[in-house]
């Protein structure tokens, strides 16, 4: 005879009710085995951890003694000064007395191409005349006569109202240097 519905509902409910009432009396069981045992020789095996004689503790690493050195300056060089001049930095040709200067600072304006700079205007104030300049980043910058710009070396030698006017110091190779004019054009 075949199982009906009614028939295998009737023996999952069955396992059901097996099984809740199975688990707790398997769990008593095996919960009150853990408890009623002679635990006297884990006792003993502590009591006798604790009444080792904890041991000689370990003297601590010698440390090394450092000389001590007293700077003189006499002839040598100043330790806080960086000299930036090496290999790959710029200098002049013997006969070439033309060359940027390599401790120079540089300013926040030589990070950019020229063509990406934008002359906006100019400013008078206390008979200094300013020019307004307009970084990539869209950041106005105030720059006058002496400033620098653009990567080539680039120092202002003159602000009109249509343009500012510099000198770049352009490499030719190594050692060589020559001087080149460039604009910044008042942008419409």
């Amino acid at each position: 005879m075949l199982p009906t519905a009614g028939g295998a509902r009737s023996r999952g409910s069955r396992r059901a009710w097996l099984l809740r009432r199975l688990i707790p009396v398997l769990l008593s069981v095996l919960f009150a085995g853990c408890g009623g045992a002679d635990k006297s020789d884990l006792e003993d095996y502590v009591q006798k951890v604790k009444a080792r004689d904890p041991g000689p503790i370990e003297p601590l690493p010698d440390i090394k003694q450092i000389n001590t050195f007293v700077y003189e300056p006499a002839d040598r060089r100043d330790p806080f000064v960086v000299d930036v001049r090496g290999a790959d930095q710029p200098t002049a040709a013997p006969g070439n007395s033309l060359a940027p200067d390599p401790l120079r600072r540089k300013e926040e304006l030589e990070g950019f191409a020229l063509d990406a700079l934008r002359m906006v205007g100019t400013l008078e104030q206390n008979q200094t005349r300013w020019g307004l300049i307009r970084g990539p980043n869209g950041i106005l910058h105030r720059v006058r006569v002496g400033n620098y710009l653009g990567m080539n070396n680039g120092q202002i030698i003159n602000i009109s109202d249509e343009a500012i006017q510099l000198t770049e110091i352009v490499s030719e190779g190594p050692g060589e240097w020559r001087e080149r004019q460039a604009t910044v054009q008042l942008s419409q």
